[in-house]
């Protein structure tokens, strides 16, 4: 029997993708590049590549999250039952001359269901619900690692080294700290399985703090949400604030110590809008403490990769070169027009001819990340 892949899957048109930043869509759709690209160009990338390590700093890359739910609803049911691809996110990071993928669980899952307004919680989580869903979900991240897919990244050190040693590599995120529930001592549970990034709040609204697509339930970042911060910084963990509403993620940075991150997002007030999206204002604070914006190369406003190089040199304009980084949301974004691995260099030869020089682009594709990885504790 001939083996079923993503790529198998997409050719014949009768793939359901969940976008979990928005929407179900049913297509092949591949956008155009929107620039014409020449293959001296295309191999001055990847000889860049080469040398520099890269890395996406939120991805769902082989969509792991989908096995397993509990009590899903028809919608989701039906996507998680196309099932799962790691071993073609491997290879097309390999093709892509990609480094590291972080790869995230989703923590919220099990109880979403798509509406005419995208994802949102329709059910409280059964007792102990949320907890197993991430012991599922990590254990079979774990399990890539132990097939030998991934290495296993849990400082900067293990990028480089993944890059010296011409691999690839896993960087175990969360999204959403739903799992925690009320309970501390799962943040040393999460750090010893190798989790070094929590989006603190996905699409429902949890024991930490509000997310930004629905009304307010807490005004913001909770008691406990507060200790989360300040024990994940202790831990050396990295603090996304993608998902989070304007309070909780003005109220984190009134209390971080460390860097955060918004791993996949855009800007408000550049030529689109969308509630997933941020003020200028919010990015500058995060950036000003040294974090990283993740350029999301999601479907709102962007039609082909040609718009999503547009999209990260108007954040370098807006934020500075040391500030973004790659946050692509692989195989779980809506509309994506950055939608393989694949194709990181044409993205990085597309950044060429548009003239970036390929110290900047270092620094987008990964060196940026890595400096703010290198500069926690633990990192």
């Amino acid at each position: 029997m001939k083996k079923v892949t993503r790529r198998t899957l997409l050719g014949s048109g009768a793939a359901a993708a969940l976008a979990i930043g928005g929407s179900i869509w049913w297509s092949n759709r591949k956008p155009p590049l929107g620039l014409e690209l020449k293959d001296t160009e295309i191999e001055k990338a990847r000889q860049l590549l080469a040398t520099v390590p890269s890395v996406d700093i939120h991805t769902h890359a082989g969509r792991s999250f989908v096995q397993g739910g509990e009590d899903l609803s028809l919608k989701l049911t039906l996507y998680a039952a196309i099932g799962s691809f790691e071993e073609d996110a491997a290879e097309d990071m390999r093709a892509g001359e990609l480094t590291v993928a972080a790869l995230a669980t989703v923590s919220d899952f099990d109880v979403l269901d798509l509406g005419d307004k995208g994802l949102s919680a329709i059910r409280p989580f059964h007792p102990g619900e949320a907890w197993r869903s991430y012991q599922r979900q990590i254990a079979r991240l774990k399990s890539l690692i132990e097939q030998g897919l991934f290495s296993p990244v849990r400082t900067a050190a293990d990028i480089i080294a993944v890059k010296a040693a011409n691999g690839i590599g896993a960087l175990f995120s969360a999204e959403g700290g739903d799992f925690l529930e009320t309970d501390l001592s799962r943040l040393d549970t999460a750090h010893d399985d190798g989790i070094r990034i929590i989006t603190l709040v996905h699409y429902r609204h949890n024991d930490i703090g509000d997310i930004m697509t629905e009304a307010p339930k807490h005004g913001g970042l909770t008691d406990f949400g507060a200790q989360v911060v300040r024990r994940m910084e202790e831990k050396g963990m990295l603090i996304d604030l993608a998902h989070a509403s304007r309070n909780t993620a003005r109220q984190v940075l009134d209390i971080a110590e460390k860097p955060v991150l918004f791993t996949h997002t855009a800007i408000r007030g550049t030529g689109f809008d969308h509630p997933r999206f941020i003020d200028l204002d919010l990015a500058k604070a995060a950036v000003e403490a040294g974090g990283l914006i993740g350029a999301w190369p999601v479907g709102i406003g962007l039609s082909s990769l040609s718009d999503y190089v547009d999209q990260i040199f108007r954040l370098v304009d807006l934020l500075g070169i040391d500030a973004i980084a790659i946050g692509s949301d692989m195989d779980a974004n809506y509309k994506p027009v950055y939608y393989d691995f694949r194709q990181l260099p044409l993205l990085v030869a597309a950044l060429m001819q548009r003239g970036m020089q390929n110290q900047e682009i270092a620094k987008i594709v990964g060196g940026n990340f890595i400096r703010v990885f290198k500069s926690l504790a633990n990192g």
